[in-house]
């Protein structure tokens, strides 16, 4: 399969990589060093970056920003970086992209553990991500000639506890290699509008 994958040098987006390369040609779309640039939360770059590529038959997006901070001091402008990012971002990969995966293709996006299992100062990201499993979950039931909808919720990664352990204490990471077969088990299976949590 030709598979576009964005977020491509992140810490899942390379895992993701390492566990498709080897079956697959992967398109490595991001904000630096990729195939092709993409800026997420520009509609214009989506637009950009599927023009510059052409058709394709998968789709995976391993990224997606959003903030941390305590719930009284979340203004509407710090919200916003989640809003434009972690859900909009995503949910116009598709609305963008519909025409470019060929029939029987997917989409594979990327919500997390907060919106399941909360977290202080988690819920710009909750909210985004909880948005994006509900789009998925919505769009199945709509989706043209054959193209399958998944999102991927990862639980914390062992690679990035040491930037992220003040916030998720008591959590059991996971390694981002087996995150990555949450987005192979999207991309190669059968099944559609379905959120793979790897807790």
């Amino acid at each position: 399969m030709k598979i576009l994958l964005i977020g491509a040098s992140g810490t899942i987006g390379s895992a993701v990589d390492n566990e498709l390369k080897d079956c697959h040609e992967i398109i490595r779309a991001g904000r630096n060093g990729a195939d092709v640039s993409v800026d997420i939360s520009s509609p214009e770059s989506i637009k950009e970056m599927y023009n510059q590529i052409g058709k394709i038959d998968a789709v995976v997006n391993a990224s997606g920003s959003a903030g941390f901070a305590p719930l009284a001091e979340l203004t509407p402008e710090k919200n916003e970086l989640a809003i434009l990012s972690k859900l909009k971002g995503q949910i116009n990969l598709v609305l963008l992209g519909l025409n470019y995966v060929n029939d029987g293709g997917s989409f594979t996006l990327t919500t997390g553990i907060m919106m399941d299992d909360p977290i202080l100062q988690g819920a710009s990201a909750a909210m985004a991500n909880g948005g994006v499993k509900a789009f998925v979950k919505s769009a199945a039931i709509e989706m043209p000639r054959g193209i399958r909808i998944n999102s991927v919720s990862p639980n914390v990664l062992q690679e990035s506890m040491h930037k992220y352990a003040d916030y998720f204490r008591g959590f059991d990471a996971v390694p981002a290699s087996r995150v990555a077969l949450a987005y192979r088990k999207s991309v190669e299976g059968a099944r559609t509008g379905q959120n793979f949590e790897v807790y």
